[in-house]
């Protein structure tokens, strides 16, 4: 199958992508590991339908997606792509390929770790999980549910919950107190996002007024034998003690890098949100001439902003493609840009409010979970010798499960440049390769029968 453009992920930024290529004549295949269109941030948006306006505008984006005349293939889980574009996948238990002249990437975000003692207990999970159960199927959180972290999902998914009948015992804010100061700088530029402002404010109003406890804390601990039983932390200069039954653990989101990474594109470091992003340019093209990324994977703004460089990413490759001259590029582009700047001018404000901290772990709590790997030993590692994240897998294993280090990355390196007595940028990230996902012996064979 031969095609213009490719798209990988259906969130907002693959959905807008494709609706702006198709207004050009250009041809999309867009692939999706879930049944529907929206990604974790619009998941499930057509089932339950619009509950306010920005579930309507969001609804309104689908719609016009499914109108559009990309063709979708759901539950489709992309492992590889090839230099010249050709793009491979499972789907129904069969691994299928096409090739695009561009192959534009908008795979979001994965939820930051925050990995506390005992945060491998069952009853602990993170919010943005709770939020998919929640939108999915209706799970709301009842009983001792405690939420733990730091950043605007806390306020976003308290809201979403109590709306829904959920309850909560209380929110423990992380943050460092401290950020309040160096935020305050960025407040009148975050004023041209006023709306989005008065969102925040108004959420913590309805919080507020549910009565959910919020308080400040540190030292957090999950305790119990076997499952979480208690929660324990230092507020108000005292140690406390409450019982849980669900902990929710956030500290905000970082882009997903893991086909980008094993791309070899080129990547810059985010000072603000600790964090490693794909360089890519105006339009969204990366450092290998075929690729563009767009939306959160290229770096956070959410999900409206996403919109705006999703379709910035297909004007750019309908202009490669002959489509469409620069003139008419240009002028399609221009209002989408100011739209998007307006969007984006909260994120400074936001990125200091909630800026990520170091986490200071003691040596027996768990980084990798896959292979149970825990602080102390990557400390002892970095003692005797490895440098970065690829070494580091081959003194304990750390990133060699499942997940590949999707989950862990982010905290050995973290844990590594705190032992080391370096920043976190010059530790060597994980080199991914592909396949990014696990094949069966079935997809393996079929994959060896196309070749």
């Amino acid at each position: 199958m031969l095609c213009d453009l490719i798209i990988v992920g259906a969130g907002p930024a693959g959905i807008s992508a494709a609706i702006e290529a198709r207004s050009h004549g250009l041809s999309v295949l867009l692939l999706d590991e879930n049944a529907a269109p929206g990604g974790r941030i619009w998941q499930a948006l057509e089932a339950r339908g619009a509950k306010d306006a920005d579930d309507a505008d969001a609804l309104r984006t689908v719609r016009l997606f499914r109108a559009c005349g990309a063709e979708a293939r759901w539950r489709a889980t992309v492992w590889a792509i090839d230099p010249d574009g050709t793009v491979y996948w499972s789907e129904d238990g069969a691994t299928r390929s096409a090739r695009g002249a561009f192959v534009l990437l908008s795979t979001g975000t994965t939820e930051r770790p925050l990995p506390v003692p005992g945060w491998t207990l069952a009853g602990v999970m993170t919010v943005g999980a709770a939020q998919i159960a929640l939108k999915t199927a209706d799970l709301v959180p009842t009983g001792a549910t405690w939420m733990a972290g730091q950043g605007p999902l806390l306020l976003l998914y308290a809201v979403q919950a109590l709306r829904a009948g959920g309850r909560f015992a209380g929110v423990l804010d992380l943050s460092d107190r401290r950020a309040r100061w160096a935020a305050l700088a960025h407040l009148p530029r975050a004023t041209r996002a006023i709306a989005d402002l008065g969102k925040g404010l108004l959420w913590w109003r309805e919080i507020n007024r549910a009565g959910v406890r919020w308080i400040r804390a540190s030292d957090l601990r999950a305790e119990g034998d076997g499952a979480l039983s208690q929660i324990r932390f230092r507020a108000g200069g005292r140690e406390r003690a409450e019982p849980a039954d669900l902990l929710l653990l956030h500290d905000g989101v970082i882009p997903s890098v893991q086909i980008t990474r094993a791309l070899g594109l080129a990547h810059t470091w985010d000072a603000a949100q600790r964090c490693w992003k794909p360089a890519t340019d105006e339009w969204g093209m990366s450092s290998v001439a075929n690729l563009l990324v767009a939306g959160d994977g290229a770096g956070v703004g959410g999900a409206l902003a996403a919109t705006f460089s999703g379709r910035l990413a297909a004007l750019g490759a309908a202009h490669a493609l002959g489509r469409i001259d620069a003139a008419t590029r240009d002028a399609a582009a221009a209002p989408l840009r100011a739209a998007r700047a307006r969007h984006l001018a909260l994120r400074p404000f936001l990125d200091a409010l909630y800026a990520p901290r170091p986490p200071r772990l003691d040596d027996s709590t768990l980084v990798c979970r896959c292979e149970e790997v825990t602080a102390g030993q990557i400390r002892e590692a970095a003692g005797i010798g490895a440098l970065g994240l690829n070494q580091l897998k081959a003194f304990t294993r750390c990133g060699m499960g499942p997940c590949q280090g999707r989950m862990c990355g982010a905290t050995a390196a973290e844990v590594m440049a705190e032992a080391r007595g370096v920043p976190v940028e010059q530790v060597e990230p994980y080199r991914t390769r592909f396949p990014t996902k696990p094949l069966t012996l079935g997809e393996l064979a079929a994959l060896n029968d196309a070749a």
